[in-house]
């Protein structure tokens, strides 16, 4: 049986290492943002629906 003689000085060597690596590359923050793209679509279809049956009346009327 093999024996685990490393001496170990610093048990959180790798908690540090770790802090090291979030401290110096830290996430640019970014709130979460939804695209506009779909919502300008929707208006749009929207209009083009209303106008549509405004045009319909207008022209069986």
């Amino acid at each position: 049986m093999a024996q685990n003689n490393e001496p170990n000085p610093d048990p959180a060597g790798t908690t540090q290492h770790f802090r090291r690596f979030v401290d110096e590359n830290p996430e640019p923050e970014e709130s979460a943002r939804r695209p506009i793209l779909p919502l300008v679509l929707a208006g749009v279809g929207v209009v083009l629906a209303i106008g549509i049956v405004v045009a319909l009346v207008l022209a069986f009327a």
